[in-house]
């Protein structure tokens, strides 16, 4: 088993994020490898922090805000609702890191250039620990790049400076 965080943070595997036009890169293999993370946490009794984005397009208790259905988020301890990007914005997810004693955290899920990346640099500035598996946030291809290449450029700028690999 990989070495395991205080907490596992999964952010915005949503109907409304992971199935747009189309279904977002890599989500099979992404929820495998999450689903079995949370199952380490999980036999360590450790927190598992599911983040949900809520927005005119994600509304609260409709279908595109719900998270989706392969993830077991039954393993789930916390969720925290947020509004903005960075994970920690005008949420309670600092207080309850603090709560329970959580120092260490491993972040994975949607989008990588948006709410994961925002909330690896916002977790890094307030003195959290960060681990990542490589491979474990999934994003959209844009006009400039591929989904696989954003994930990849993004873990180069986290691996080091943000986040440590695992």
């Amino acid at each position: 088993m990989k070495p395991l965080a205080d907490a596992l943070i999964i952010i915005d595997l949503q109907n409304g994020v992971c199935y747009n036009d189309t279904e977002i890169f890599n989500l099979s293999s992404l929820v495998t490898l999450i689903n079995k993370r949370m199952l380490d946490y999980t036999s360590q009794g450790k927190n598992i922090i599911i983040v949900q984005h809520t927005d005119e397009d994600l509304i609260q208790g409709q279908s595109p805000w719900e998270v989706i259905p392969s993830l077991d988020k039954g393993k789930a301890t916390h969720y925290i609702q947020k509004t903005h990007a960075n994970s920690f914005y005008k949420t309670n997810l600092k207080e309850l890191l603090e709560q329970e004693h959580i120092n260490s955290i491993e972040i994975c899920g949607a989008q990588t250039e948006y709410c994961v990346d925002a909330t690896v640099k916002n977790a890094h500035a307030l003195g959290y620990l960060i681990q990542m598996l490589r491979g474990g946030t999934t994003t959209y291809s844009n006009a400039f790049m591929s989904a696989e290449n954003t994930v990849r450029f993004y873990e180069n700028i986290w691996d080091n400076r943000f986040a440590t690999f695992i």
